[in-house]
């Protein structure tokens, strides 16, 4: 093998520069997509979990809508579709400032909206019927159980598979790339072809990934640990 590292690239000229605005640009992304996505998955996996059946029936339409497109399809859809069908003012005005990205969030936060309303639904479906019937007694209505015992519950219990949701999210918002959102894997596409150093680019990309995914995953594991409910759910080892 006569291929010569070169790791030097990583941070010599632009690279540098590059690769931390693609981490911003990353986090930015990926943190404002978990804010929607959680949003709509409480709003959402309650909705699909109350007597009432419209709101039943509307929850589930957006869940299986949502989840059962790929999300590269959700992506050209912001991008493309959406923006012709808004006033022409409001039309300009969002493609002077960053309409890539602004249609990646949206796409990123609509679809795994749908998946994490699905996690919110098992963590309310898992509470006993009992505590619902207990806030009932004591002469809650049914929004009021929901928003003082059964969602702040049904979210210590779904820490980690709302975690591995979470992941996905962030690892997923590398598909914005497609809609020239200068994230971090387009930035490291950018490296690559001004250095023709492959390896060394992608596994620049590859580190950071991997370190943000390891440092989210073991802060959540220690919430986890810190909200665990005796009786309800075991500490996490």
């Amino acid at each position: 093998m006569n291929y010569q590292f070169n790791w030097s690239v990583l941070w010599s000229g632009q690279s540098g520069g590059w690769l931390l605005r693609g981490l911003g640009t990353t986090l930015a992304l990926s943190g404002l997509a978990w804010l929607v996505a959680v949003a709509l998955g409480i709003v959402s996996g309650a909705m699909r979990t109350v007597p009432w059946k419209p709101l039943r029936v509307v929850a589930t339409f957006y869940v299986e809508f949502f989840r059962n497109v790929p999300l590269l399809v959700w992506m050209f859809f912001w991008y493309f579709g959406v923006p012709p069908l808004l006033p022409l003012a409001i039309r300009e005005w969002l493609f002077d400032h960053g309409a890539e990205f602004w249609a990646g969030m949206f796409a990123l936060g609509v679809y795994h909206g749908a998946r994490m309303s699905e996690v919110i639904r098992s963590g309310i479906q898992s509470i006993p019927k009992t505590q619902f019937e207990a806030a009932v007694a004591i002469g809650l209505t049914t929004f009021q159980a929901y928003r003082l015992v059964i969602v702040p519950i049904a979210l210590r219990l779904i820490v980690p598979p709302a975690t591995s949701e979470s992941l996905n999210l962030l690892k997923n918002s590398s598909v914005a790339l497609t809609i020239s959102v200068a994230e971090l894997t387009f930035q490291t596409r950018q490296i690559e072809t001004y250095t023709a150093r492959a390896i060394e680019a992608l596994t620049a990309g590859t580190v950071i990934y991997l370190g943000l995914c390891v440092g989210i995953a073991t802060i959540m594991a220690h919430v986890e640990r810190r909200f665990a409910i005796p009786g309800l759910i075991a500490r996490g080892g």
